[in-house]
């Protein structure tokens, strides 16, 4: 049994700070649970009252002759803290704590809060909340309301999440008026102790569970945990899809930072990654959430990207197929039996091709024989129908037509029927046969789009992990030799020595502290030669003009240190200026940047995309967390949309994606076994054709020594 049951399904509740005044949360909340039809045995407690709504009411949980398996708690905090030690003392399994007052306020609230957790931890009881809405179960044998709101939503098979309580309260109005009906509804609040995570392992084990939708202002799990056992709750035999919205998308802190991964990884860019590594569709609004959610409980999946929609009007046809095309789907062609099939049941004015203009004046045979024509057509892999309300338009028939061929058919129809009032029953029947129906065409061509990205991670590739090896022995003592000097930039040369402990391949390169130096130097490594101003306070030396490539003899080596050099003390006369380093020119190929960058709570993140020195104005980069193998870099390396230039395009020939993708496997473990790196940029990486191999240009590694817990005592 697991101990989320005494909160979703207990066999008795005690209500803790239940009130006889109407209009506050102890009456309200004790209301909803009692004219809810709950199946259980519900008490009362409140010290003076005798009796609440007609049921008798005990001074304290204590009192309480019977077991009690939840415990409500409507309470000030101080209160809320000795009503705990009371319920432990009676051996209840579960506590969800409504109240505000808590972790949200700082100060006593938060020192209460932790309290209450470590005692709630201690007792093996498992906490909801403080500061949330409640948890509700509709499913007829439990029949639980016990939150503050009103609304008793349909039993269904989604199943929400939410750190809002507030936002409960407007969902359960919007399903309401969807027809969308809940497996399970629960507000979580401050999360002192059962967080998302906890939700989604109960929810994938629920069988009345088959979508989950989250509403989510922060995680508070290490984003590495969530994602390994996340993804393996989306993926298998047996996923359980999860939907989310993300509230707080800036990324105003990501500009301090001095690498441009620093500057490019703010928040939002870090749950993309935990997002997409997990296998969760993403959304931006409420209404996409509940769109999403819906087409997935439907419980088909496209096989691939080829949809075909039937319209009755031109108009929503286009605005379908401009939307599908930006959800990631393609038109399909239809085959020569499919466009003569059509022409047998089409007036002579309708479209036979992709989109499907059934006419204005169809009825629902037209529809039913478009329908069934374009399903059995192979490379169809999804159907979009749109219906608009004109005099003649039959939309009760022409939903109970497609309603017949959805249940005989694998492959997902999605509808849009658009309007009101004159087709408010064919919706109706729609949405009781568990066909996804929506009121306008792009929400349809958005849904199908996320069944699409669905079916990809399902169906993704596993391939068997590189094996590499790396000299991490060596790389802590280039680290531990910046830090005894009190050195937190690597300069280009121990940078690349540490990248060279991690298989990386690197330039020959020298630095040189006179022009006469910089001569010899440059005569033995060969020309051409790149020059470069090292200085642990002039990080970006090209926004110095503290770099020349293609240097082809020994004159021109003079001029361009003394140029270098005046330009770096212009750039910043307060900069120290080590000297200038002389580097091989590498071979040809494509720039990308890798890069790694440390986050509080979260760890590192590591980035890849299209390099140079406009990486921060065309801004194709991805990051990606731990875990990362050989399957997360492929698939983040095919994300970007630069990924064309590696694989060859318009004839150019294909580089080495092999060896890009053992880079970032090696760039992970490297900032893994290392997390004093602070931030890291490789830019460019410039990747040779194919067996070629990638060379490293030039490095940026910051180094942010983790602090002793004994100095922050």
């Amino acid at each position: 049994m697991d101990r989320l049951d005494a909160i979703f399904a207990p066999q008795s509740i005690a209500v803790l700070g239940a009130s006889s005044q109407k209009g506050k949360v102890g009456h309200d909340i004790f209301a909803n649970i009692l004219y809810g039809g709950y199946q259980g045995t519900l008490y009362p407690v409140n010290p003076t009252a005798k009796s609440i709504l007609s049921v008798k009411c005990y001074k304290s949980i204590t009192a309480i002759p019977d077991p009690v398996d939840l415990a409500m708690l409507i309470l000030p905090p101080k209160i809320a803290l000795n009503a705990v030690e009371e319920c432990i003392a009676k051996g209840v399994k579960g506590i969800v704590i409504v109240s505000a007052g808590f972790k949200e306020v700082g100060g006593e609230g938060l020192e209460i809060e932790q309290k209450i957790q470590k005692m709630c931890q201690d007792a093996h009881i498992r906490l909801v909340g403080p500061n949330c809405l409640g948890v509700i179960n509709p499913d007829p044998s439990v029949s639980l309301n016990a939150s503050f709101s009103k609304r008793m939503p349909a039993h269904g098979n989604i199943s929400f999440i939410s750190q809002s309580g507030a936002l409960c309260t407007a969902v359960l109005d919007f399903a309401a008026d969807k027809g969308f009906g809940f497996s399970k509804f629960i507000s979580i609040g401050n999360k002192a102790d059962v967080d998302e995570l906890d939700l989604l392992r109960y929810y994938h084990k629920d069988p009345n569970t088959d979508v989950v939708m989250i509403y989510m202002e922060e995680l508070s799990r290490n984003a590495k945990e969530f994602i390994s056992e996340v993804r393996q709750m989306t993926s298998g035999i047996n996923p359980t899809p999860v939907v989310v919205i993300k509230s707080g998308t800036s990324d105003a802190g990501a500009a301090a930072a001095a690498s441009h991964t620093g500057s490019l990884a703010g928040s939002d860019t870090i749950y993309d990654a935990i997002f997409e590594q997990s296998g969760i569709i993403r959304c931006d609004t409420v209404n996409e959430l509940f769109d999403y959610a819906q087409a997935i409980a439907s419980k088909k999946v496209p096989k691939g990207d080829k949809i075909a929609i039937v319209t009755n009007a031109g108009g929503p046809g286009i605005i379908a197929t401009d939307m599908s095309e930006h959800s990631g789907l393609k038109l399909a062609k239809f085959s020569e039996e499919t466009v003569k099939e059509l022409r047998r049941y089409l007036p002579p004015t309708a479209n036979f091709h992709n989109p499907v203009d059934v006419i204005g004046d169809a009825a629902r045979d037209r529809y039913e024989n478009t329908l069934a024509t374009v399903m059995s057509d192979h490379g169809v892999d999804s159907v979009l129908i749109i219906l608009t309300p004109q005099s003649m338009t039959d939309a009760m028939g022409t939903a109970e037509a497609i309603v017949s061929i959805a249940k005989k058919s694998v492959k997902p129809i999605v509808c849009a029927f658009m309007g009101v009032v004159d087709v408010s029953d064919g919706v109706k029947l729609l949405q009781q046969n568990n066909v996804p129906v929506y009121q306008f065409p792009e929400s349809a061509a958005r849904a199908l789009g996320a069944l699409y990205s669905q079916q990809k991670w399902l169906s993704r590739k596993i391939l068997p992990q590189y094996r590499l090896e790396f000299d991490k022995a060596k790389a802590d003592q280039i680290i531990q030799k910046h830090l005894d000097a009190g050195q937190f930039v690597l300069d280009e040369m121990d940078g690349s020595e540490l990248l060279k402990c991690y298989g990386f391949k690197t330039l020959k390169m020298e630095i040189a502290s006179t022009p006469e130096k910089a001569v010899e130097i440059a005569n033995h490594i060969g020309y051409p030669v790149a020059l470069k101003i090292v200085s642990p306070q002039i990080l970006h030396k090209s926004d110095a003009g503290g770099v020349k490539i293609g240097i082809k003899t020994s004159a021109d080596v003079c001029a361009a240190f003394e140029s270098i050099m005046k330009s770096a003390a212009d750039y910043n006369p307060s900069a120290e200026l080590k000297g200038v380093l002389i580097q091989e020119m590498a071979q040809s190929g494509k720039e990308v940047i890798l890069g790694a960058s440390r986050h509080p709570g979260f760890g590192h993140a590591v980035m890849f995309g299209l390099g140079g020195i406009f990486v921060e104005v065309y801004k194709d980069v991805v990051f990606r967390m731990a875990p990362m193998g050989r399957n997360v870099v492929r698939r983040m390396v095919k994300s970007i949309k630069g990924y064309p230039i590696l694989a060859g395009f318009r004839g150019e020939p294909k580089t080495d994606i092999e060896m890009l993708e053992k880079n970032l496997v090696s760039l992970r473990t490297m900032v893994d076994n290392h997390p004093i790196i602070k931030e890291l940029d490789i830019n460019p990486l410039f990747v040779h054709k194919d067996g070629d191999g990638t060379t490293v240009a030039d490095i940026i590694i910051t180094l942010e020594p983790i602090i002793p817990n004994k100095l922050l005592e």
